[in-house]
């Protein structure tokens, strides 16, 4: 019989200090996320010295509750992982010395984590991962398409080569006025309106898997900046359709390619704008029949400790430990 083993995961990368407690690698006994989205909304965007400094008043208390609310003690845990990169230097530091202090004072293993591959995993924590699989990874900081033939193996065959899709999301949201985060709000207008304007789709080279929203993303800001000089009023949920509507095209299309090309069993959809409720239905519609396709919860979409745990889990099996050198890598590559 397997032996249960039990991870602590904390995950502080961004704005959301997280903790979780995630058992053989599949089941979530706890899974507690403290959200930073009012301090920094007046903003317009994260600042980087405040999310510092709540995960430094945060972090203690919301992994305690994380191994209350499992009913577990330091002592019922097998390892604790942690987010090691990428992400802003000073919010990653504040969890990696969470983690090394409890993994000291409890004489357990500490394993270090790509925050992607933690978005990645978060399908296991749903249903199984079968190898070889391609993921699709859309949130504010990445647009990536991943093939992976087994377990740990992160070959990266497209990438963004400006704009992140969640970045020129929240820029667009900006444009129109709407709050911080703007995803959510464009996704939302964009069920309210048409998709009648023409929008640019960007391809780049024959057959690239590689994307571009940059161009988009000044189009849109374009057509908003004229149509004040015009004198006209903005439909914003005509315009959310329309720039939503050449997203998803682009990111469907080049995904079905990389799926034709690579032959895989499955899809699995990673990240933050894995939430957008309108690319959700769009990949169900084209991918639903001809493979398994993967795409998480919406809480397992945005950041949290979880899918850190259900990424570590692998990497416990293998040995795959971490020294007390482990340090935030803000640029480290999956």
């Amino acid at each position: 019989m397997t032996k249960t083993k039990r991870i602590l995961a904390i995950e502080t990368s961004c704005d959301e200090t997280a903790a979780a407690i995630i058992e053989n690698g599949t089941t979530i006994l706890s899974n507690v996320v403290a959200s930073q989205i009012e301090s920094h909304k007046r903003f317009g965007g994260v600042v980087p010295e405040v999310a510092s400094r709540h995960h430094v008043e945060q972090v203690t208390r919301i992994i305690e509750q994380a191994l209350e609310e499992a009913n577990l003690k330091p002592s019922d845990l097998d390892a604790v992982a942690v987010t090691e990169g990428p992400g802003l230097v000073g919010a990653l530091l504040i969890g990696v010395h969470a983690a090394k202090a409890m993994a000291f004072a409890h004489g357990l293993p500490l394993i270090g984590v790509h925050h992607i591959a933690g978005h990645i995993y978060a399908n296991q924590l749903e249903q199984p991962m079968h190898f070889p699989l391609l993921a699709l990874v859309v949130s504010g900081g990445h647009t990536e398409l991943i093939y992976m033939e087994k377990d740990g193996h992160y070959e990266t065959i497209g990438m963004t080569r400006d704009d992140a899709v969640g970045e020129a999301y929240d820029k667009v949201a900006r444009t129109l006025g709407l709050p911080y985060p703007g995803g959510p709000h464009i996704d939302r207008l964009a069920h309210e309106g048409e998709a009648v304007l023409t929008f640019p789709r960007s391809w780049l080279e024959p057959n690239s898997l590689d994307f571009s929203f940059s161009g988009l993303k000044s189009h849109v800001l374009n057509v908003v900046h004229n149509q004040k000089q015009r004198g006209e009023e903005t439909n914003p949920a005509n315009l959310a359709a329309s720039f939503q509507e050449s997203v998803i095209e682009v990111l469907v299309t080049k995904t079905r390619t990389a799926v034709n090309k690579y032959g895989v069993n499955q899809l699995v959809v990673a990240g933050g704008v894995a939430a957008n409720k309108g690319l959700r239905a769009a990949l169900e519609k084209e991918f639903a029949e001809s493979l398994t396709l993967s795409i998480p919860p919406l809480p397992l979409c945005t950041d949290n400790a979880a899918m850190i745990g259900a990424a570590a889990f692998y990497q416990l099996e293998q040995a795959s430990f971490a020294g007390w050198d482990l340090n935030g890598r803000p640029g480290m590559e999956l």
